[in-house]
């Protein structure tokens, strides 16, 4: 039998490679993992038994067994108590089957997530203002997004950093005069939006006539795509609005992609290639710690790059919980990352429910 890391054994190594991941072996510390995760988290340990896969005969962080991302709704992935549980929105399935990430070491999320953000956010490690038009945590204190933006702004953000949306919903006005105020004070910021809420600023300005040009050196992160009731916007067209009304160049537009059971997230690389004077075309980059692959919708089987299919995450910042992770996201490798092409249709997913399945048999 391979000896099993304790739980602070594997955290502390985790938290290394999150700080030092120069010279590390991902995939010696990714079976580690594993085997933790094996012992401790009893529904995903039937589910790889299910599958013959254990410790003993996966070498491979590539061969660990992933868990489709619904499956956090029907059972809690945990292996041990958490500090704090994050839920998805509810809106595929309704309130009553939200997805529920447990976290038994919030350090690891915190690190992970603050690590890769100064990586793309603040390649020049400023310290700007942030403006959050993202819900303030006592709006959705259950929110990972609402939780990894409360860290940003306190620990990366500078003076006068500020929400927008909170319990009694978006207030775009103040948003807007804080706008203003960064413009005629010669002060860069950076903006943290969900897409739709940017949006809404957007079609304000354009209902108003008004156009804002914000100082040199501000950026823009936003995520969530078109979700919600507001009107759907291409990428393109998200960075010509960017540029129409708050004068931001594109490469200093920045989206965000992640998940609620994940803790780690995955950034465009544009604003981090320009300071690293790199030439790579625009696309997603996840943080050291965390790999990607493309697999075929049906087979769930790994696709040659440039291929479309779905991607599957390994997050070793997860390591409380499921680090690989099966999602029904449409993507397709590219450089050292990958481009995401939207959800995939219930029929495209045809893997991801044989895989909900077998998990749902195994318990």
């Amino acid at each position: 039998m391979k000896a099993i890391p304790s739980s602070t054994d594997v955290g502390e190594q985790v938290l290394e490679f999150i700080h030092h991941p120069e010279g590390k072996d991902f995939n010696t510390l990714a079976l580690a993992v594993f085997a933790y995760q094996f012992r401790l988290n009893l529904p995903y340990q039937r589910f790889c038994l299910g599958r013959g896969r254990t410790p003993e005969t996966v070498t491979r962080w590539q061969d660990i067994p992933a868990v489709p991302t619904v499956a956090f709704k029907e059972l809690d992935l945990t292996c041990g108590p958490p500090q704090k549980i994050f839920l998805t929105s509810g809106t595929t399935r309704g309130q009553d089957k939200r997805g529920r990430h447990f976290v038994p070491d919030l350090r690891l999320y915190h690190d992970s997530a603050l690590a890769h953000f100064a990586a793309c956010l603040l390649p020049d490690a400023r310290s700007l203002p942030m403006l959050a038009l993202i819900p303030a945590p006592d709006a959705l204190p259950a929110s990972s997004l609402t939780q990894m933006t409360e860290w940003v702004i306190t620990e990366l953000g500078g003076v006068g950093s500020q929400y927008f949306i909170d319990t009694a919903g978006i207030h775009l006005e103040a948003f807007v005069d804080a706008v203003a105020r960064a413009q005629q004070a010669g002060t860069a910021v950076c903006i943290l939006a969900l897409t739709s809420a940017l949006v809404a600023f957007f079609d304000w300005c354009e209902s108003h006539g008004r156009t804002f040009a914000l100082p040199r050196g501000s950026r823009i992160m936003d995520t969530g795509g078109n979700k919600g009731k507001g009107r759907a916007i291409s990428r393109n067209g998200l960075l010509q609005s960017c540029w129409k009304y708050l004068k931001v160049p594109g490469y200093y537009c920045v989206n965000e992609y992640g998940m609620t059971e994940m803790a780690s997230q995955f950034y465009d690389n544009v604003l981090r290639n320009r300071f690293l004077r790199s030439t790579q075309p625009r696309y997603k980059i996840g943080p050291p710690w965390v790999r990607t692959l493309v697999v075929d919708p049906e087979t769930l089987t790994e696709v040659p790059p440039g291929q479309p299919g779905l991607l599957r995450h390994f997050d070793l910042a997860n390591c409380g919980s499921v680090m690989a992770i099966q999602t029904d996201d449409l993507g397709y490798a590219i450089g050292e990352g990958f481009e995401i092409m939207g959800r995939a249709p219930g029929a495209e997913a045809r893997g991801c429910a044989l895989a909900l399945d077998e998990f749902l048999a195994a318990q």
